[in-house]
């Protein structure tokens, strides 16, 4: 007899008609209601998200959706849990809490849907959409306001300033191999001599192109299997490889001249292959520029063919000089990060200062009374701009050190809680490794972290008050307990006796 399946529905049911003692769990006991997953279901305001979803899809066309909540839910699983796609689907067939967390009625064993789908759910549900989604959760619990607020372009006393807000900006390395300059023209050769065995295949018995690749091939495994490689040997290494690279791209550019009147045939190369291959002819433009002019820079340098959007970022750190990934500038206030600027180029972001402080202004209807960042921000521009702002910016004087120093009004370690953010988001939800390979689903990952680091900060306030609550119930019980023993008739009639 077959199990009968339970639980899955395409169609959205709103929280409101859920309830713990309904799930089926197709076992003898109910839900944990002090499960994680059971709390965070009541901390995220499902109707809100699922109503931002649906706007994104269609629903007269093709196959019915998955319902938003099953989406949402489930790449929020996934970046609290760090599981990969196949991992989460797994773990949703096997865990009924993940199930009730994802809006089922009961436990219905087996994978919701296939792991490839995630790729395409990350594309539907791009970093904009994130960001609304963690300003619906903080506004259910009060963080922001209900309704932005529109900027002004006059800040006066009138104006409301309170609180302070934390600034600080990183970079969210992509998960790439170490690009060197050998190693890329090596793979764009590659690509050049795939393009041409495919573009040789209509036209089979003719005379095939010469591209001379087991030559190359050695010339480059016995440049790369030194330890040590010389200026020398390097540029003269460079040199052979680009020449190859040329020559390629000069066969592909005569066969598609000859036979295919000009333009290559995308059908035939197939989309990947035939962005690789403008890749790679980009790359051979870069590189031969910087062999031309003696460099070893050129503006929007690619470090990456299959992921052309990444560029070098130059950190200045003492374990990573140059990093590879987006850069990003986040703000804290009142315990929560907020994604303010995500940029694949680089960026300084004490010039978009004052555009940070408007969409603080815009979601919480006030400027911060107090700014603290570092240096960067703190320019002089900056500085009198917040000072006509009326906005205190706590930051080391500028000029020489005066000789009898006035003590300072913050110290160092009152940065750390951003500090902590970025670590939090790096160890623990994916941040340090971005795993996923296009852009948008880069820049999804990106918001879903800082989005699973304010779930998590949401789930420790509520234990924390859940334990203070629970703390107080137990002194008053206590002090109850006391007074009753003052006032039993036994121990009154015994101080009784002890006063006579």
């Amino acid at each position: 007899m077959s199990r009968k399946k339970r639980g899955f529905s395409t169609e959205y049911v709103s929280p409101n008609q859920l309830s713990i003692a309904g799930f089926d769990t197709g076992f003898s006991h109910d839900l944990d209601p002090d499960n994680r997953w059971v709390k965070l279901s009541s901390l995220i305001p499902w109707d809100e998200i699922v109503s931002l979803y649906d706007h994104s899809i269609s629903k007269d066309k093709g196959r019915p959706n998955l319902n938003g909540r099953v989406v949402v839910g489930s790449l929020i699983i996934q970046w609290l849990e760090g599981f990969t796609d196949r991992q989460l689907v797994q773990h949703i067939g096997e865990n009924l809490y993940m199930q009730y967390f994802l809006g089922y009625t009961g436990f219905t064993p087996g994978p919701p849907f296939d792991p490839s789908l995630l790729v395409e759910l990350r594309k539907r549900l791009d970093m904009e959409k994130v960001i609304a989604i963690n300003e619906a959760v903080l506004r259910k619990h009060g963080v922001l306001k209900t309704q932005q607020v529109p900027a002004t372009d006059v800040v006066d006393d009138e104006v409301p300033k309170k609180g302070r807000v934390l600034y600080d900006a990183t970079v969210c390395p992509q998960d790439i191999a170490y690009p060197t300059d050998l190693n890329l023209l090596n793979e764009a050769r590659l690509i050049t001599e795939k393009v041409i065995d495919v573009l040789y295949i209509p036209i089979r018995g003719e005379r095939k192109p010469r591209t001379y690749r087991k030559l190359a091939r050695k010339d480059y495994l016995n440049l790369a299997k030194k330890k040590r490689k010389g200026k020398k040997a390097l540029r003269k290494g460079l040199k052979k490889q680009l020449g190859y690279l040329q020559r390629n791209l000069n066969t592909v550019e005569e066969l598609a001249a000859q036979n295919y009147a000009g333009q290559l045939p995308v059908n035939l190369l197939g989309k990947r292959l035939y962005h690789r291959l403008l890749v790679s002819s980009t790359i051979y433009e870069q590189q031969q520029e910087m062999i031309d002019k003696n460099t070893r820079s050129v503006a929007d340098r690619i470090v990456s063919i299959s992921q052309p959007h990444v560029r070098p970022m130059t950190r200045g750190k003492s374990a990573n000089n140059t990093e590879f990934g987006a850069k990003i500038n986040v703000s804290l206030a009142d315990g929560f990060a907020f994604l303010d600027q995500l940029s694949w180029g680089a960026f300084h972001e004490g010039n978009q200062l004052v555009h940070y402080l408007d969409q603080y202004y815009q979601s919480r209807g006030h400027y911060p009374a107090e700014v603290l960042a570092d240096k960067l921000y703190c320019t002089r521009e900056n500085r009198n701009t917040l000072k006509q702002m009326g906005i205190k910016l706590l930051a080391k004087p500028l000029g020489r050190p005066p000789t009898n120093p006035k003590p300072p009004s913050f110290s160092a370690g009152e940065r750390n809680p951003i500090e902590g953010v970025f670590g939090q988001a790096k160890r623990a939800y994916g941040m340090n490794r971005i795993t996923t390979k296009l852009r948008e689903t880069s820049q999804t990952a990106i918001a879903f972290s800082l989005l699973a680091v304010n779930l998590a900060r949401l789930l420790a306030r509520q234990a924390a008050y859940a334990l203070n609550i629970a703390t107080f119930l137990a002194l008053i019980s206590r002090v109850l307990f006391n007074i009753k023993q003052i006032l039993s008739p036994n121990r009154l009639q015994n101080a009784y006796l002890g006063f006579s």
